[in-house]
């Protein structure tokens, strides 16, 4: 199999170099043996697709490429993925997987007994919710505490202005926190509104949640990290028999490259708190990448096998 590609956003201030941000792990990826090359993400985003790839090469052959960067709509993926393929380069997450595990109303019905139950519509941004669209909502969750959130991100930093409903069966209070929300989120608002029941989770002394990050490469869970919240310095602890019964979900859904943000209920059950695409999931700071990169370079031949129809 040629040599696979990790693709990374260029430094808006020098384009022919990674972002600082994902320097690091493109660094990484050279060590573990992928070639590195960068695309313009402000450009993937204005649609300016040709320029967005320009600093791609092309291969005489097809090669196979992930990608490590911002967060981007599913619309624009699916623009990058087609001018990458006027390159011979194709992203192992194909662009349904990425919105499969990118957004809510993707990954949900798969993992439905393990998360918080939820409800959405789709929205277009700068549309002022009304009483009788919320009301339609709640009314599938019931009563009791809520938290609203788009189909990729919430506003949980304006927790009680734009996230948090005490009870979903307050329409009016429903109503001034979801179209909070919509405001907040502006253009950025990702697909749609959700609704979900809010559940009590552990936290530290600290005040902050203990939650992990797991990332699972072609089905496997190749590394566990704290929330890339976290304060610097805290540890994870996922026991052997919820990495199984969560990588049972993520294997159902077949998405290539996932991660699933995880935390123990404040009754000792453990919960999957959101689902999203690894590709654009944060990594902590403080983790090395190098074992990630490994995990990306074996699971692109796992990927391909599969792919194939043979058994891995």
């Amino acid at each position: 199999m040629p040599t696979p590609l990790l693709l990374v956003p260029s430094d808006p201030l020098a384009l022919r170099f990674p972002d600082q941000h994902f320097m690091h792990e493109a660094e990484a990826a050279l060590q573990a043996g992928m070639e590195v090359a960068v695309v313009d993400h402000e450009a993937i985003v204005a649609g300016d697709v040709r320029a967005a790839v320009r600093r791609v090469p092309t291969s005489d052959g097809e090669r196979v490429a992930w990608y490590r960067g911002w967060m981007m709509p599913s619309a624009a993926y699916s623009r990058l993925d087609a001018a990458l393929r006027t390159c011979r380069v194709r992203l192992l997450t194909d662009p349904s997987a990425y919105q499969a595990a990118h957004e809510l109303p993707g990954w949900y019905g798969t993992f439905a007994d393990l998360t918080p139950a939820s409800a959405w519509t789709p929205w277009e941004p700068g549309r002022t919710p009304t009483s009788a669209h919320v009301g339609a909502l709640a009314e599938e969750l019931g009563g009791g505490p809520g938290v609203v959130k788009d189909y990729v991100k919430s506003r949980k930093h304006e927790w009680h202005e734009a996230c948090f409903v005490p009870d979903l069966a307050d329409i009016a209070a429903a109503t001034r926190v979801i179209g909070r929300m919509v405001e907040l989120q502006g253009d950025d608002l990702a697909g749609g509104i959700v609704v979900r029941d809010f559940e009590q989770f552990m936290h530290h002394t600290d005040g902050y949640t203990q939650e992990a990050r797991i990332w699972w490469v072609a089905g496997a869970a190749v590394l566990i990290t704290p929330h890339p919240d976290a304060p610097v310095g805290a540890t994870v602890d996922v026991p052997s028999a919820v990495c199984d019964t969560v990588g049972a979900s993520v294997r159902a859904l077949g998405a290539p490259f996932v991660t699933t943000d995880v935390a123990m209920r404040s009754d000792g059950v453990w919960r999957v708190i959101e689902v999203g695409d690894g590709q654009v999931s944060d990594l902590p700071a403080v983790e090395e990448p190098v074992l990630l990169m490994r995990a990306l370079v074996a699971g692109a031949d796992g990927v391909e096998v599969s792919r194939a129809g043979t058994r891995r």
